[in-house]
């Protein structure tokens, strides 16, 4: 258990960043709903059903939900690796970094509405979910 202190370090500060970014997606799309709709539609109950309509509030919305879509697998395989023990080549923290660094990119590429180099960028986050996942098999 001991040695799990020394490993996990790195991996509980990836999964805190990795926090923070879940944080900034859903503050990003909050604060463009906010803008479109109003403070008393974000203070209320939403019951009418109102939907913002914006291009950017759109793209944020939808970089948000593709976010929480690889959000679990991630988590998931950072805290597999950390238990397990990366081996002496660190590929599951280095994967780790890799799909956090391409979320971190992939944010202002897809409210830009940058096509092709996002789809890009989430295929390297892709490859960092790989790397974790044959961390752990080795």
């Amino acid at each position: 258990m001991e040695a799990l202190g020394v490993t996990a370090t790195p991996y509980m500060t990836l999964l805190a960043l990795s926090v923070i970014l879940l944080v900034v997606h859903i503050s990003v799309q909050a604060v463009l709903s906010t803008r479109e709709l109003g403070r008393d539609w974000n203070a209320g109950p939403r019951d009418e059903g109102l939907e913002p309509k914006g291009k950017l509030v759109g793209r944020a919305a939808r970089a948000s939900k593709n976010f929480q879509e690889t959000y679990p697998a991630f988590i998931g395989l950072l805290l597999g690796v950390a238990f397990a023990g990366d081996d002496a080549s660190g590929l599951g923290l280095i994967g780790g970094w890799i799909w956090f660094v391409a979320r971190l990119i992939y944010l202002p590429l897809y409210l830009a509405g940058i096509p092709y180099f996002r789809s890009f960028v989430w295929l390297i986050g892709l490859a960092g979910l790989v790397a974790m996942m044959i961390a752990l098999f080795r």
